[in-house]
């Protein structure tokens, strides 16, 4: 009798300020489908986030499970801040005081489980990433660019608890997620930005002294190839699809 082999499919989703990505995989981290993105539509409430990620997740393969990695501060799935869903019309808009109310406190995590009557994991967007790159060996650190800076920690292959790197201040009183993000690097021009990620490496290697730094998110392509020649032997850039595998092995994750 001819055996098959059964595994448990998670539809993994990617929330970011500009776009929201997903797609199932299968317990190897191998694609079933295409990943699917849309641009993440504002303003953004809790009821609408569930939603849009019901729809996508109409036009990709059945799944037993779902990971959700979204931008921001989250305690055991419940949101304690969240930027850019709380602003009106997305990043660096006005933000709408009621988005803000709906969002603080809200356990995201068990809304997901709730509507789609199947185990939720949602995590910050970084710590997902991290999840699909990590080594599981001494201190990994791992930064994504995109609107902003995301930011997550690992200690031998465990969660270390999240903080946000992206309001840390930083040259003329302004914060990373600034200084780095998406308006700066349109600002600035790809030479002098990556310029910026190099001071920005060599200022955090003197906090963390990392074993490795993982570089991800859809701009970390842009920075220039003389720039990545100096960041040193201990810093690796990773695929943006990380995003997307990671969420198989969020699933393993232990936290400190």
């Amino acid at each position: 009798m001819e055996m098959h082999s059964t595994s448990v499919m998670t539809l993994a989703i990617d929330c970011g300020g500009l776009f929201i990505k997903g797609s199932v995989l299968d317990s190897a981290g191998t694609l079933h489908a295409q990943p699917v993105a849309v641009p993440t539509p504002y303003p953004l409430s809790p009821t609408h986030l569930i939603q849009t990620i019901d729809d996508i997740s109409k036009g990709l393969p059945n799944f037993d499970r779902l990971t959700v990695g979204m931008p921001g501060m989250l305690r055991h799935g419940v949101v304690v801040h969240t930027p850019h869903y709380i602003n009106a019309k997305g990043p660096r808009t006005r933000i709408e005081p009621e988005l803000e109310k709906q969002w603080k406190g809200f356990d995201i995590q068990r809304a997901f489980a709730e509507h789609f009557k199947k185990p939720a994991i949602v995590l910050n967007d970084a710590e997902v990433h991290g999840a699909g790159v990590i080594n599981g060996s001494g201190l990994e650190v791992v930064i994504t660019l995109g609107t902003g800076l995301g930011f997550s920690m690992f200690d031998g292959g465990k969660l270390a608890p999240h903080f946000e790197m992206s309001m840390a201040p930083v040259r003329r009183n302004t914060t990373y997620d600034t200084w780095v993000g998406e308006t700066e690097l349109r600002r600035l021009g790809d030479l002098f930005w990556s310029r910026r990620i190099r001071l920005m490496v060599e200022d955090l290697r003197k906090v963390f002294h990392w074993d490795r730094l993982y570089i991800g998110g859809g701009n970390s392509r842009r920075i220039r190839t003389e720039v990545l020649q100096v960041l040193g032997d201990d810093v690796v850039i990773v695929s943006n699809t990380a995003g997307i595998l990671g969420g198989v092995k969020a699933w393993s994750l232990e936290q400190i």
